[in-house]
């Protein structure tokens, strides 16, 4: 039926979508983005040489819509693959037709999490460093929301998963009890400024005694820094730098002391830079990924990924930004959990196809890469996807509940395209194509 003058949905349909850029200053500058290159080729908008484009969205937050293309009002959705694309002004939102479709996300998500994506899924162009963040659990979400919705846009928590497409560089969770001793030791900046008391409290911990006392010092340690006035980390900052710059003449410097060097270009004096010493510092190789859970520290540092999270926008910041800083509240919510965070490899479907999955039920996401005259299929699932090219040029056509097949159509780099529930996806390739899938995990 239709809705409001909208068409309802054909079984065995591809929906393309025109989706959003964030401009963000982190970004990688023009078309050595792949943000970028997928944003131009997925819109028909050129992209500025000096632009930077750090995220490219493809969902329904109100803060980066997705636009179901050749559906704005008044006009029909097209079976199988919706065409259109250039400069076209699109007016109907995923989230709009989805709403006034709930039956393509499939009984069991809107049952679940309503009618809407439980998920949002981004590529990432990353230059410099972003925020050391966190983002809420649901109940933190719904209070900050409700004090501050121009700052917290929702109020929904913000699981997410980064998979690398290029070597990715990563801050994520603290560095263990053992770690934290040797860097106060060796570090006495932080000693400076959060003072000796903190210090002797952490080396006086015993190793039997670490599960039970490690949280609340390592949480008044990291409280006391990042709380410290500007005026004293930029002197204490810049007390660190000289002297890793004396020491670079003696020895080679860590990989943590040269990322310090570099953090400190990108944000002088700021207490990111010093406080990226009680970060594990996560290094990935391409078709890996690392998660996070709600109140967990991070801060991506390099590198382009997939990023897949819960639909929300909430970020609560505390250094390494020009944005609005939350320290009270980041340092308060964390879990100061103390371990390397588990990186994900991908666990083989097929010949073509990787999947990863983290320990959330709002997402999963696929890698398939495909030869030269190759075809792959993904079959009919309970829950609605959404497909991104990468790269190369292929058909992909659909097979509805009733194994109606609907004729390919061609796929290029930049098309975005939802796959409503119970709808199976073959792709068949003559030149190779590289693509990913997010969706509601199968096994909900």
């Amino acid at each position: 039926m239709e809705a409001d003058g909208f068409p309802a949905p054909e079984e065995g349909m591809l929906v393309r979508l025109r989706c959003s850029v964030k401009n963000y200053d982190w970004g990688r500058i023009g078309r050595e983005s792949c943000v970028a290159r997928l944003y131009s080729s997925n819109t028909g908008e050129e992209v500025g040489e000096d632009t930077p484009c750090a995220e490219f969205w493809m969902g329904t937050h109100e803060s980066g819509p997705a636009y179901v293309v050749g559906a704005s009002r008044g006009s029909a959705v097209a079976n199988g693959l919706s065409n259109g694309g250039g400069r076209e002004k699109y007016s109907l939102t995923l989230k709009d037709w989805i709403q006034r479709n709930p039956t393509v996300l499939g009984d069991k998500v809107v049952k679940t999490w309503g009618a809407d994506l439980p998920f949002l899924f981004k590529v990432l162009s990353v230059a410099k460093a972003l925020s050391i963040q966190a983002h809420p659990d649901k109940d933190l979400a719904a209070r900050l929301h409700k004090e501050q919705p121009e700052v917290y846009k929702d109020a929904n928590h913000k699981p997410e998963m980064a998979l690398a497409l290029t070597d990715f560089e990563a801050l994520c969770g603290f560095v263990s009890f053992e770690e934290l001793k040797f860097v106060v030791q060796t570090v006495p900046e932080i000693g400076e400024v959060v003072g000796s008391a903190h210090v002797e409290q952490v080396l006086h911990v015993n190793e039997d005694e670490v599960d039970e006392n490690a949280k609340p010092i390592l949480k008044s340690l990291f409280t006391k820094l990042m709380s410290a006035s500007k005026d004293v980390i930029s002197q204490v900052i810049s007390k660190l730098i000289s002297r890793l710059n004396i020491k670079n003449e003696a020895r080679e410097l860590t990989e943590k002391e040269k990322l310090v060097l570099r953090l400190e270009k990108q944000y002088p004096g700021d207490v990111g830079v010093i406080a990226a010493f009680l970060f594990n510092y996560v290094k990935l190789s391409p078709g890996e990924a690392l998660y996070l859970g709600a109140n967990e520290p991070h801060a991506y540092l390099f590198g382009e990924c997939i990023e897949c999270m819960a639909t929300s926008d909430n970020v609560v910041r505390a250094g390494l930004t020009p944005k609005n800083r939350d320290v009270e509240t980041l340092c308060s919510m964390l879990t100061y959990k103390q371990a390397f965070p588990e990186i994900l490899k991908g666990q083989a479907l097929d010949s073509y196809t990787k999947r990863y999955s983290p320990p959330f039920d709002e997402f999963e996401v696929d890698q398939c890469i495909l030869p030269p005259a190759a075809t792959t299929v993904f079959p009919a699932v309970p829950g609605a996807f959404i497909f991104v090219i990468m790269a190369g040029e292929g058909t992909m056509s659909t097979a509805s509940s009733n194994e109606v097949v609907v004729e390919g159509e061609t796929v290029v780099e930049g098309d975005v395209l939802f796959a409503p529930a119970n709808t199976g996806i073959a792709v068949s390739t003559i030149t190779g194509l590289s693509l990913f899938r997010a969706g509601v995990k199968t096994c909900v």
